[in-house]
């Protein structure tokens, strides 16, 4: 169920904003992080605080007429969890959100932040290694009795997501936990929500990689040989320039199609409604203007040819398009929620610190399961009669 909380978090996005934007600097000294990192969360923890103080005091505590609205309602385990955490005053030390708290995050994650979604990342509960198979190798034809396991063994490959943790932290302010179990648990979900979705459209977009503890993200390349990571550059420019029967929009995303439809071999591979184009969200208004019509009986319709899924994302810099093929990057989460103390003095004042950790990785098949475009997209706005 998606978390229904009224208004908006103002402070919370623009000193988000902010953080993105000192962490996409490489030149940001890990001073200027830190800064930018602890405001982004004071801003967060005071804003939804306000929030679910507020809906505390409006609500009534009915869980049929609540669940009715569509507010949230606890499981027996949930309520149990949440009250002990409420009567210890906090967290124990190593205890484990309950799975049915950690699957809602899951989703809300997913239904909140679209790149996520698009990028199809998955929850692997406790699990943190599995077995990946390659589905153009995983046959093979021989005798009728004839050893087949040397033969299929190279379609198999073992992946490990507990390789990086995605840490995130819960100042539960001590007034929090006088509201009750239902709205601690909001609290807590909405926290880890907007924290983790922060570092994760980082990471799958922008991580640079093994050597700096972080994911390879979409924008990357990593050299076959040396290993090293490096920003993709540019394959060509989009200008979305109209024309009487479109045949520029058609002509420009079929030569991105086509580039992405063999990978970094040269093998063919089916993209087709597999495609996800990523934008700034200042860019992404001018990219529907362009393929937006007006059809005959006055209805505005919004479509980009060979059914490519538009998505927003602050991860991608302004001007820039990246395309990228859906199941061809790797990108999960895993070995549930688990909390810690933090034992470092911060200037919280009235609050619990936790830190509550989880696994999560990310990296494409290989250098073209995205490519990354520039936009050159320009209106021509005529002047009114007689100016």
């Amino acid at each position: 169920m998606v978390m229904k909380l009224k208004g908006k978090m103002e402070n919370f996005e623009t000193k988000k904003a902010a953080y993105m934007n000192v962490m996409k600097d490489e030149n940001s000294t890990p001073e200027q992080l830190e800064s930018a990192f602890t405001e982004m969360f004071t801003a967060l923890q005071t804003d939804l605080t306000e929030q679910i103080t507020n809906a505390a005091r409006n609500e009534v505590h009915d869980a049929q007429i609540l669940a009715a609205r569509g507010q949230n309602v606890l499981t027996s385990v949930e309520r149990k969890f949440f009250n002990e955490a409420i009567e210890f005053g906090g967290f124990d030390e190593d205890s484990i959100l309950p799975v049915t708290t950690q699957d809602r995050i899951f989703e809300d994650l997913v239904e909140e932040h679209p790149l996520l979604d698009a990028i199809g990342l998955k929850d692997l509960g406790a699990v943190t290694r599995f077995i990946k198979s390659d589905p153009t190798k995983a046959y093979a034809w021989g005798q009728l009795f004839g050893e087949i396991k040397g033969q299929v063994s190279a379609a198999f490959s073992e992946e490990q997501i507990g390789q990086l943790k995605l840490t995130a932290f819960a100042v539960i302010p001590k007034d929090m936990l006088e509201l009750g179990p239902e709205y601690v648990e909001r609290y807590v979900r909405t926290l880890l929500v907007e924290s983790y979705s922060v570092g994760l459209e980082y990471g799958l977009v922008n991580g640079r990689g093994p050597a700096q503890n972080e994911p390879i993200g979409l924008m990357k390349n990593k050299d076959s040989e040396t290993g090293a990571v490096t920003t993709k550059t540019s394959s060509g420019t989009l200008t979305f320039a109209p024309s009487d029967k479109g045949e520029v929009v058609a002509g420009e995303l079929h030569d991105v199609i086509k580039s992405l439809s063999t990978n970094e071999k040269g093998k063919a591979r089916k993209v087709l409604n597999k495609i996800v184009m990523v934008v700034n969200p200042v860019d992404a208004i001018s990219v529907e203007a362009r393929n937006t019509i007006q059809t005959a009986n006055g209805q505005w319709v919004t479509s980009l040819p060979y059914n490519i899924r538009v998505v927003e994302s602050e991860e991608i810099p302004e001007k820039k398009a990246l395309f990228f093929v859906k199941g061809e990057y790797l990108a999960a989460v895993a070995g549930g929620y688990k909390t810690n103390k933090f034992d470092q003095t911060l200037a919280i004042e009235d609050a619990m610190l936790y830190t509550i950790k989880q696994f999560a990785n990310g990296k494409p098949s290989d250098n073209k399961a995205a490519l990354l475009y520039d936009l050159d997209i320009n209106f021509t706005t005529s002047e009114p009669a007689g100016a």
